[in-house]
Parts: C-alpha cells; structure tokens; sequence
C-alpha cells in the first residue's frame, strides 16, 4: 500500500456481544472518573468520534491514543502525532493512504483534512451524556463540526483485548444458546509473526456469541481479525468473552453449500 505525506496546510479544502447492566455501569464508571479528572485528552482517547456529513453513505471517524490521532474518511485514512491542550488539538503532518476512490469519497476526504487545516483546531467537549458525548470541532474553513462518540471497547470492559482470527463460513446454523438462535459457523485460525498460517481448526464450530460490527454475507467466507474482550464478572446467561471486528482479512466468494 502507498502513503503519502500531507502537510495540513496544504491540504485542500474540497476535500455486539449482549452486555449486562453490570458490564455499562462499568464503562460508565470509567468515563466518570475521566470527567473527575478533567483530562480533556484521556476522554477524547476513550471514545470513537463519528459524525456523518448530509448526503454521504460513509462517516468520518476520529480516533486519538498515546498522542495520536486516526481519520477514517471511508476512503484515505489520515494519521499523525497530536497534541491537546488549552481546548486545541494541535497537528504536525499527516501520512495518509493514497487510493484512488470515488468522487464523493475523494470529497469527503478533503472536508476531513480540512477541519485540521493550518495546524491548530479549537474543540469543545459536552459529555453530559456519558453515552453519546459530542466533540464540536470549530475549524476556520469548515466551521463547527459536531461529532458523536462511541465508547471505545478498551473503555467499556476496562481491559486490552486479546487478538484472535476466525474464518467465518458462508453458511449459519440453527442452534440454542439461552433460546433458539441463529450461529454463525467459525474454524480459529492462527498466524506466524511473518504472516504465514500455522493452524487452521479442522472442523466449523457453532458460534454462540455476537461480533460488534461484523456483517455476515450467505455465500461469502470471511477471515476476520477480532478483538476479544473478557467481561468482568458476566451474569449466567451471559458469555464471558465481548468480541469486536477489527479488520477483514479475506473475502471469498462461494458458490453452494460447504
């Protein structure tokens, strides 16, 4: 993959596992002693920061952790070091994948960048709502920009997650967890350090559990690469793990039943 090197000033400016009552008070509790703290940059760190521009199918997504911020603009994703403080977000340059999309993506993605355009942005943060906070970014070309957040799993379970992949078959299955419910089909696989598969699980396996933003497609295997999350103190009926999509690794058409 190319990447290419932007200085802001130039850019132009065009551009779910079940959850338990027990596991949202605990998210809850670390966001409140976050707000206790009154650190503006730990609280941008523990959410993802939405906000979907009129029109569009995709949004832009903000992400900040150990001083540096992500930009998910659905097309080119922009990253850089950062620096928060006095109610600033303050850039240097930014790399950025360099893919050629769609117009209204390639749109989108200029709009992104220049809400950080000339290296100093001012923010206010409203976190009455420790659900859905908003981060107002107030840029002198795009002027206020409101975005949503979204807890982020590190913040909601209180732990790191651990890294696992799974192939996801095309097919699901009847099956009965707490009740009648639809499984998917999964084999775990594993990789070496330089990405080659030292094992594959043999047989598919029924999948009880949910994956927070995966989208299973009849006729598709997928690999996906998840974030597994241990759920402090789980009620019985609950399972003891909350997993998260972190990336697609393949996708494979399949034509009939496996």
């Amino acid at each position: 993959m190319k990447f290419k090197y932007l200085a802001l000033s130039l850019l132009p400016l065009a551009l779910a596992a079940c959850q338990t009552s027990d596991v949202q008070k605990l998210g809850d509790t670390a966001v409140k002693v976050l707000q206790q703290q009154g650190n503006a940059e730990q609280t941008l760190n523990a959410y993802q920061w939405s906000y979907q521009p009129a029109g569009t199918k995709q949004p832009i997504v903000l992400s900040f952790k150990d001083q540096k911020m992500s930009i998910e603009t659905g097309c080119n994703n922009m990253f850089g070091a950062v620096t928060i403080a006095n109610s600033t977000i303050t850039t240097g340059n930014l790399a950025a994948t360099n893919m050629m999309c769609t117009p209204e993506l390639m749109k989108q993605e200029a709009f992104a960048g220049s809400l950080f355009q000339g290296g100093k942005t001012a923010f206010v943060l409203d976190t009455a709502n420790t659900e859905a906070p908003t981060l107002t970014l107030i840029s002198p070309t795009a002027g206020k920009v409101v975005f949503t957040g979204k807890m982020t799993p590190e913040t909601k379970y209180n732990t790191q997650g651990e890294t696992i992949f799974l192939e996801i078959s095309p097919e699901t299955k009847q099956c009965t967890g707490v009740g009648p419910q639809t499984c998917l089909q999964v084999r775990e696989i594993k990789y070496a350090e330089n990405g080659v598969k030292t094992q594959v699980d043999k047989d598919w396996t029924l999948f009880y559990d949910n994956i927070d933003g995966f989208k299973h497609t009849a006729n598709e295997r997928q690999v996906v690469r998840i974030k597994r999350y241990e759920i402090k103190n789980p009620a019985a009926d609950q399972s003891k793990y909350a997993y998260v999509q972190d990336m697609i690794i393949e996708r494979e058409a399949i034509k009939g039943s496996l």
